[in-house]
């Protein structure tokens, strides 16, 4: 895998960020929220390879089952820009879609499989 510095950035340009990933082998994961927000995304790169350069103050979280994974998405256009993984909390993935120098529909990919990950059960 080679590894590059890539730009990227939300739809409405709040949320601007810097990674050093490659983009090959991308992924799509079947858990409930990949699958409803639809993302392709890197493979796992470390969490100090993500440099936020503008507008972590416009970023939200959302959490949802076991509350380790981190979803971050902009607060004003909504999009999903990177996560922190359930996999490993020192791992993360970005959108591709969100990246300046990618096409993402250029790219195969392959499906994570997160739909067979433990679902904490409400009490």
């Amino acid at each position: 895998m080679t590894t590059h510095t890539h730009h990227g950035s939300c739809h409405c340009g709040a949320v601007k960020f810097t990674v050093e990933t490659p983009v090959a082998p991308a992924v799509r994961c079947n858990c409930s929220l990949c699958r409803r927000k639809g993302a392709l995304m890197s493979p796992f790169f470390p969490a100090g390879a993500l440099n936020i350069v503008s507008g972590e103050d416009s970023l939200t979280l959302y959490q949802f089952n076991t509350q380790v994974a981190k979803h971050y998405f902009c607060k004003q256009c909504g999009i999903y820009p990177f996560h922190q993984t359930r996999k490993d909390p020192n791992l993360w993935r970005v959108n591709i879609g969100c990246l300046d120098d990618v096409d993402p529909y250029a790219l195969e990919s392959s499906v994570s499989d997160g739909k067979s990950l433990s679902v904490v059960e409400d009490a």
